[in-house]
């Protein structure tokens, strides 16, 4: 993956080399994070022998090698896996995103399934069936080669007995309406579907398994990011009853998903996989990416542009409009006392914020995040802040964020928006292409959360 500097240039960033060198930032930010090269420095082969760090395999006995891979970076994680298994590779399946399988160079013995996303559908459930299935070929000599990025836990679905696919699908619109995160919707996700909270692992049994992670969760918990389908579950049956509860979603949710963790709670289900259990003994697992890698490679190239650099937090959270203002207000600062950065300034934060939805409108959080910051940087000279989803992918929208600049106010006001109004319908996204400010790169095919960039520009 090479991502041109030239695709994240909109009508804020297209007037001097300045903003050219905003956009070059970005672009190093997620190219350093790119799927394909983050499973090469991890994952070599000497001769027929598999090594990373400590972690060697040795094929004993026509030891082979399967490979599975499901999330957005899917493919170009596959294919760098492929290519160094080499021979030893026995067959595999990988699950992208709908729509962006393009032209995918996996070998023959790689069968390549899209699905839907963030929604579960039943082209990811027929998918998931294919990799139970292959899994079941599986002997003590072989190696499972696991590899995992953000977006999983829909493309890979197989709902627990008597849990509907429909259910299922009810209750994840529900979840990401209502502003929960990630941990409490994958909480949820772990205790409906029998792939997730280790049952990959559990499928692949008896070969070992190892598990490489592109992560796209805050801290990088093993067993949230894409539901923890290698990993043990640190969350039970009575923490999902919870979470529905504390958003008020008891009385909307499918009897049978209630029934189902009700059941759970009582110990009438068993519990997701546990450190204790032995299943977990052949288990290997290792992050190849994350957010804090994309925004130093983002701080690198500010350096080497002529700024003064600043990492403020790869863990931001919270509701996404209120998350903006608090950018804003970091710009602001700069602006009046030259704190915590002297002009020329860039200031990167990372994370995942939330979206609490009350109209509908459409956009994402990015986009949200970006139109919350609006009204406190009206007026102030010189300030850009930019709010991107690394996947390339803003909610439901074909853009990945927007950009904001001290103009940006008066620039809506002449074309008769009210950033006010937009954020009531939850709309950021028909506000920012009003204006010409959406950045749409297109998928990138890497995901490791969101990427928020402030700069002072020189006065």
């Amino acid at each position: 993956m090479y991502l041109d500097p030239a695709t994240l240039l909109t009508n804020s960033l297209r007037e001097s080399s300045w903003e050219k060198a905003v956009s070059r930032i970005m672009a190093a930010a997620l190219n350093a994070v790119d799927p394909a090269e983050a499973v090469r420095r991890v994952l070599q082969r000497e001769g027929d022998t598999l090594r990373t760090g400590d972690f060697v395999w040795k094929p004993a006995e026509g030891g082979q090698v399967y490979l599975i891979a499901t999330g957005k970076a899917s493919l170009p994680m596959a294919e760098a896996a492929a290519e160094i298994a080499g021979k030893r590779l026995s067959a595999g399946i990988a699950i992208t995103k709908r729509g962006q399988a393009g032209a995918a160079a996996l070998p023959p013995q790689v069968r390549l399934y899209e699905a839907s996303h963030p929604v579960p559908g039943e082209d990811g459930v027929q998918a998931t069936r294919q990799i139970r299935a292959l899994l079941s070929e599986t002997r003590p000599n072989d190696l499972v080669l696991a590899l995992i990025s953000g977006g999983g836990s829909a493309l890979m679905t197989a709902p627990a007995p008597g849990i509907s696919l429909e259910a299922l699908q009810h209750l994840t619109r529900r979840l990401l309406a209502c502003g929960a995160d990630i941990r409490e919707i994958n909480c949820l996700r772990k205790h409906l579907d029998t792939v997730k909270g280790g049952g990959l692992a559990r499928w692949a049994a008896p070969a070992t398994v190892l598990t490489l992670i592109l992560s796209d969760v805050v801290g990088s918990p093993l067993d949230v990011i894409a539901s923890g389908p290698t990993v043990p579950d640190s969350t039970t049956f009575q923490d999902a009853l919870e979470i529905l509860r504390r958003y008020n979603l008891t009385e909307t949710t499918p009897p049978e998903i209630l029934e189902h963790l009700q059941r759970g709670a009582a110990g009438e289900i068993p519990e997701t996989g546990k450190a204790t259990d032995p299943i977990f003994e052949r288990v290997h697992n290792r992050i190849v990416g994350d957010n804090p890698l994309a925004a130093r490679a983002a701080l690198a190239q500010a350096q080497a542009e002529g700024f003064h650099t600043l990492l403020l937090t790869t863990a931001l959270q919270g509701e996404a409009r209120e998350a903006g203002r608090f950018l804003a207000a970091v710009l602001g600062e700069v602006h009046r006392s030259g704190n915590p950065l002297p002009r020329p300034a860039c200031i990167v934060a990372g994370g995942e914020t939330t979206v609490t939805l009350h109209g509908e409108g459409l956009g994402g959080r990015n986009q949200e995040l970006a139109l919350g910051a609006v009204r406190d940087l009206a007026g102030l000279p010189r300030l850009v802040l930019v709010s991107l989803a690394t996947d390339g992918g803003d909610g439901p929208t074909d853009a990945a964020g927007a950009v904001v600049t001290g103009e940006t106010l008066a620039r809506a006001r002449q074309a008769g928006l009210s950033p006010e109004d937009f954020l009531r319908r939850n709309d950021a996204y028909h506000f920012f292409d009003a204006l010409g400010d959406l950045l749409k790169p297109g998928p990138t095919q890497t995901n490791v959360n969101d990427l928020m960039f402030l700069f002072a520009l020189p006065a």
